[in-house]
C-alpha cells in the first residue's frame, strides 16, 4: 500500500470525509486530489474536522512552555514537528515533501543563486530570511540539546507551504499572519489560479467545488491571487500560466530618476513598488515615468486628479516601451548567466530561468500592445 493510501485510511479513521475525490501519485508533480466520478458545481468534496487539525491548540506543552509567547504561530508549529518523535502522526508525515523536494524553495538556495532571483522575489526572501532567523534564534535557545538547524528549516518550509489560514479564539489575539493550521488530506490539493472554495468553522474545514469537474481531472484549490514571484518564494514553483501574475519594474525604472525626481515621488508617495500585469503598467509605474516625460507643473496636476494624462500618455507610452524593452534584456542576460552557471542544484537554475521567462511573456506582451497602439494611431 503506497503511503497516500495509508494516509487516506488513517484520515478517514480520524473523522475526515472525501466525497467523490482521492488521492493519487501525478508523474512529475507528486501527490494531488482527482476527481473519482463527475462532480458538480458546489458539491462538498471533503471534510476535515477540528479534531483533526494541527494548531496552537495541539503543539505539546512542553515544547509551549519553554518557547517565549511572541514566537509566531509559524515558528510554534514548525518546532512540534521538528522536535516530534513520537508516532502520532507518522502515516501523516509520510506523505510530506521531503527535504530534497523542497530543494527549489529559494530559502535553501546559495547566495549566489538568490542574488539573480527578480527584485520582487529579492525582497520578499529577505523577509522570509528575516521571519526564519527570529523563530530559529528562539527554538535553538530554548532547545540547544535538541534543535537541528537543517531539520527545523525543514519543517519551517513544510509549515510555510502547507498551512490553511485558521482561526479561533486563540488564535484571533494574535496578527493575521498567525492564523494558520495544518490539516491531513487538504494539504495534497494543489494549487491552481481558480480552484474549489475553502471554509472553515468550529466544526472544521469544508472543500466546496466551484465548477463541473470530470472523472479523473485534477481537483485544485488556489493559494490566493499571487504573483510568479511570490509562488516561487513561498511555495518553490512557478506556473505554466499565471493569470494573477505581475512583474516589479523598479530595477530598471528607478536608475532613471534623479535625487530630486525621487525626492519628488516620495514626497507623494510614489516612490518605488512599480507593477507591471498582464494588461497594464500601475498607476504608480504612470506617475513616475510622467515625471520623467512631462514638465513638473503638468506632473503634479497629474499626480492631483486635475490632468487625465490623455495628453502626455503618446510620451509616457514611448518611455515605458523603452524600459520594457530594457526590462527583456535583463531577463536575457540573466537566463544566459544562469544557463552557463553551476551553483546551485539544477532545478534551483530551472526554477529561476522558468521565472524570467515568464516574465519575459509577460513583459513582450505589453509591448506587443504598446507597439499595436502606435500603428493604430
Amino acid at each position: 500500500m503506497e503511503s497516500h493510501e495509508e494516509l487516506l485510511d488513517w484520515a478517514i479513521s480520524q473523522g475526515v470525509k472525501l466525497i467523490g475525490i482521492a488521492p493519487k501519485r501525478i508523474p512529475g508533480r507528486g501527490i494531488g486530489l482527482l476527481a473519482t466520478r463527475a462532480i458538480k458545481p458546489e458539491e462538498v468534496l471533503l471534510e476535515v474536522p477540528t479534531i483533526c487539525l494541527r494548531s496552537i491548540d495541539t503543539v505539546r506543552k512542553p515544547i509551549v512552555r519553554r518557547l517565549p509567547k511572541t514566537i509566531s504561530v509559524h515558528g510554534l508549529l514548525a518546532a512540534d514537528l521538528a522536535l516530534d518523535s513520537s508516532s502520532k502522526y507518522a502515516v501523516w508525515n509520510t506523505v510530506c515533501p521531503t527535504p530534497e523536494d523542497l530543494v527549489s524553495m529559494p530559502l535553501v538556495w546559495p547566495r549566489e543563486l538568490r542574488s539573480l532571483l527578480p527584485p520582487a522575489a529579492r525582497d520578499l526572501l529577505a523577509k522570509q530570511d528575516a521571519k526564519f532567523a527570529k523563530d530559529w534564534a528562539a527554538v535553538s535557545a530554548a532547545f540547544p540539546e535538541k534543535a537541528d538547524e537543517a531539520r527545523y528549516m525543514y519543517a519551517w518550509m513544510l509549515v510555510n507551504t502547507r498551512t490553511f489560514y485558521y482561526t479561533n479564539a486563540k488564535l484571533t489575539r494574535r496578527i493575521r499572519d498567525d492564523h494558520m493550521c495544518l490539516q491531513p488530506v487538504a494539504d495534497l490539493f494543489n494549487h491552481g489560479d481558480e480552484g474549489c472554495n475553502v471554509a472553515f468553522d468550529h466544526e472544521g474545514f469544508a472543500v466546496k467545488s466551484m465548477r463541473a469537474y470530470a472523472k479523473g481531472e485534477e481537483v485544485k484549490i488556489c493559494y490566493g491571487r499571487h504573483s510568479g514571484d511570490f509562488l516561487l518564494v513561498e511555495y518553490g514553483f512557478v506556473m505554466d500560466n499565471n493569470r494573477w501574475d505581475e512583474v516589479l519594474l523598479d530595477d530598471v525604472l528607478l536608475p532613471r530618476l534623479s535625487a530630486r525626481q525621487k525626492e519628488r515621488l516620495e514626497e507623494v508617495g510614489f516612490l518605488g513598488k512599480y507593477v507591471l500585469d498582464q494588461e497594464t503598467a500601475c498607476h504608480r509605474t504612470q506617475v513616475a515615468i510622467r515625471l520623467l516625460c512631462c514638465g513638473v507643473r503638468e506632473w503634479k496636476r497629474f499626480v492631483d486628479g486635475i490632468d487625465d494624462g490623455e495628453r502626455s500618455q503618446p510620451a509616457a507610452d514611448k518611455l515605458l516601451l523603452e524600459i520594457l524593452r530594457e526590462q527583456v534584456t535583463v531577463a536575457e542576460k540573466t537566463i544566459s548567466e544562469t544557463e552557463a552557471s553551476d551553483i546551485g542544484d539544477q532545478q534551483q537554475r530551472d526554477v529561476l530561468m522558468n521565472r524570467w521567462r515568464q516574465i519575459q511573456d509577460l513583459v513582450g506582451m505589453n509591448i506587443a500592445r504598446l507597439e499595436k497602439s502606435y500603428k493604430e494611431v
